[in-house]
């Protein structure tokens, strides 16, 4: 059994890894850390998990002996807790944040950070001990376009128009994440300039090289609390049924991506680790849907998803879940 610590315990995104993790064949939680909430049982936060995790207190600091440390806390704060729990080198790290996803912010303390989206690079992530674990929207938007970068097919500029759920801001409240305000609502933000902008930008340029047309990204934010469904479109010279071979051949090998034959919808992928993906042709453009839920495949599940492969388990090991259909 590997020992796992998790810092940053009481938000959505560790809630969810400790969920998940709790009924995981090969781990045992060793530390959940919160400083806000040191000493409490941790079924007062997370509520779900009353009756799964007995007794269980957030710790205010890590245990010597742990294997891999999840780091939970907020965007900006990797830096600070990795300089604050002195962490051994032996101890791998998985980083749920932005803070090392692009190249150039990679490396702290002798850490050298690899972009864990194991659809794309699931060899380096095998000898890698610290993965940057990639944003909600960048995952959902990469799953669109691998197969078409890998095979060197992205020529013209790509628009993406995407939805998020509330959860995707984080448990701390803000104007935009009432109830009063997400209900019966709906709003686009950072149009052009949201933040996984840059790790989509990064990673395509870096699979496909001569790549120079430009990527227009508009996010929304949703009136429902989890869940993305992204649609992407670009130029395309080859058929429907060549792109669709395309893509069924890249995924071939990858346990948590489908491309379905139906139009898809959120709730297919909900409380799942999986990706759905459906392609369609509309004259000389492809359109390519995607969904999957954002704190699971976009953050905790694919977080355990990266620490399988780094263990050398079954890719699937604690993540064979059904949707939450109705």
């Amino acid at each position: 059994m590997i020992k796992i610590g998790i810092i940053g315990g009481a938000g959505y995104t560790a809630g969810e890894l400790i969920r998940l993790m709790i009924h995981h064949p090969k781990t045992i939680i060793k530390n959940i850390v919160s400083k806000s909430h040191a000493g409490k049982l941790v079924h007062i936060v997370h509520q779900d998990l009353l009756g799964e995790i007995k007794n269980r207190k957030f710790s205010r600091s890590l245990s010597k002996e742990i294997d891999i440390v999840f780091l939970c806390s907020g965007h900006g704060q990797s830096r600070k807790e990795l300089k604050l729990n002195n962490i051994s080198e032996n101890t791998k790290i998985i980083d749920l944040s932005q803070d090392f996803r692009i190249k150039i912010q990679s490396v702290f303390q002798n850490r050298n950070f690899v972009y864990g989206l194991p659809e794309w690079q699931k060899e380096t992530i095998k000898k890698s001990n610290n993965i940057a674990n990639p944003g909600c929207f960048a995952t959902t938007i990469l799953l669109s376009l691998l197969p078409l970068a890998k095979n060197q097919l992205l020529k013209n500029n790509i628009h993406i128009s995407a939805i998020t759920g509330s959860t995707g801001s984080g448990r701390k409240l803000s104007d935009t994440n009432h109830f009063s305000w997400r209900n019966n609502n709906i709003s686009v933000y950072k149009i052009f300039k949201h933040q996984h902008l840059k790790e989509i930008e990064q990673t395509v340029h870096e699979i496909q090289k001569n790549f120079y047309s430009k990527i227009y990204f508009v996010p929304y934010r949703g009136n429902f609390s989890r869940g993305i469904i992204s649609t992407l479109y670009t130029h395309s010279v080859l058929s429907l049924e060549k792109n669709q071979e395309i893509y069924k051949e890249y995924y071939k090998n990858h346990p948590f991506v489908m491309v379905s034959d139906m139009n898809i919808d959120i709730k297919q992928v909900i409380n799942t680790n999986k990706c759905f993906l459906y392609l369609l042709k509309e004259k000389d453009k492809l359109i390519v849907i995607s969904i999957i839920d954002n704190l699971i495949k976009g953050a905790s599940g694919q977080a355990i998803q990266n620490m399988n492969i780094m263990f050398d388990f079954d890719e699937t090991c604690g993540l064979r879940l059904k949707s939450v259909r109705f």
